[in-house]
């Protein structure tokens, strides 16, 4: 029987946890870039229009994270339920 919750499985998912973190305040801090230098006559806060290239590469990165986040936390979902069926099916037989 293939067990989903073992401590080589909980240290995998810490450090994929910390890795994000990491990520996260990496595109965070590149990002305060912007709130320090930000200029009102480039145009609105937080528009496009007023950030430099490297402000909207951060920008749509930090988008695109949050995408490979979310996308993950679905893949993880799927597999766990995925394998919660499977240990069902094999207890009835």
């Amino acid at each position: 029987m293939n067990k989903i919750f073992t401590i080589k499985n909980g240290l995998i998912g810490i450090g994929i946890i910390l890795f994000d973190i990491a990520v996260y305040i990496f595109l965070g801090m590149l990002l305060m870039n912007y709130e320090d230098f930000y200029d009102e006559s480039k145009g609105e806060y937080w528009s496009l229009e007023s950030m430099s290239v490297s402000d909207k590469l951060t920008y749509f990165g930090l988008q695109f994270w949050h995408l490979v986040n979310i996308a993950l936390i679905i893949y993880v979902i799927y597999r766990i339920v995925k394998g919660i069926k499977k240990n069902a099916l094999q207890q009835k037989i």
